[in-house]
């Protein structure tokens, strides 16, 4: 396994009461995240998992693009993206994200558009997030109910 191949991270997560938990990333630099569900389940205290995957999904996009844009010494302003996203229910009633649209808006020069041409055909394919949920994450789940472990 190649070394690309073999990097990952680890999250945890704490429940502080009803539906909300507190979120704690890898790196001590990043602040803790609270995330909750909408009422009537939660008290809607932050985002729930649904506007984090928004959240992923059109910032791993936006930055793809403007990598490409950078590297391809593309003058580009900045750029502001929307996502929308829809839910339907399956053959068992229950919700799910049934489509995730992202409107990306860049900002730059019209005379860039001939040198940017490339990176609006590529960007996509590089976007690690994106790319993963179109295709479908193996997700694995293992419950352990013989030890328990307090919030710290």
């Amino acid at each position: 396994m190649s070394t690309n191949e073999s990097r990952g991270f680890a999250i945890t997560m704490d429940n502080l009461g009803e539906y909300e938990f507190r979120v704690r990333f890898d790196k001590e630099l990043y602040e803790e995240l609270v995330m909750d569900e909408q009422p009537p389940l939660g008290s809607d205290k932050g985002p729930d998992a649904s506007r984090l995957l928004a959240a992923a999904v059109g910032n791993c996009l936006s930055a793809s693009l403007l990598f490409c844009a950078r590297k391809a010494r593309v003058d580009i302003e900045g750029i502001h993206t929307e996502v929308k996203v829809d839910y339907v229910r399956n053959e068992q009633g229950r919700l799910r994200i049934g489509k995730i649209g992202v409107d990306i808006r860049p900002r730059f020069d019209s005379a860039e558009l001939p040198k940017a041409q490339r990176c609006l055909e590529l960007f996509e394919g590089y976007c690690v997030v994106t790319q993963s949920v179109r295709k479908g994450i193996d997700v694995t789940v293992e419950v352990n109910t013989s030890q328990s472990s307090k919030a710290e």
